[in-house]
């Protein structure tokens, strides 16, 4: 699996982790779910900025 997947991936899974917290008031879930969001957002614009430079440089 390439990165972008991989990281969309990790982001989606933090959402779900996240609704489950919410749904069964699992704090703990809620900040792990967060916090995987906040993982997968952020390696995803890093390899929009990595794309940007990519095609920049073309």
């Amino acid at each position: 699996m390439n990165d972008k997947a991989e990281n969309k991936a990790e982001e989606l899974k933090g959402r779900a982790k996240e609704a489950i917290g919410n749904a069964t008031d699992n704090e703990q879930w809620q900040a792990e779910g967060k916090a995987e969001q906040g993982k997968g957002n952020l390696k995803q614009a890093a390899e929009k900025v990595k794309d940007a430079f990519k095609s920049g440089k073309d």
